[in-house]
């Protein structure tokens, strides 16, 4: 039985996975996947997304953290 996930459980899961470039896109695919992508909202939500989005960004480029 395959797992399903909440809004916000989908968005850190894509923040963490280094598949979005910015907040805006991962609300997009968000929206593509059939979440809610209006849940992502809120100065320290969004700050943590976004942190999330620019650690996956070094992970994958091979930059030191």
């Amino acid at each position: 039985m395959p797992t399903i996930l909440t809004t916000l459980e989908r968005a850190f899961v894509l923040a963490r996975s280094g598949e979005c470039a910015c907040i805006g896109d991962l609300v997009k695919r968000l929206d593509r996947e059939g979440y809610d992508g209006r849940q992502i909202y809120g100065p320290l939500l969004r700050k943590q997304i976004q942190d999330l989005v620019k650690e996956a960004k070094k992970r994958h480029s091979g930059s030191p953290s």
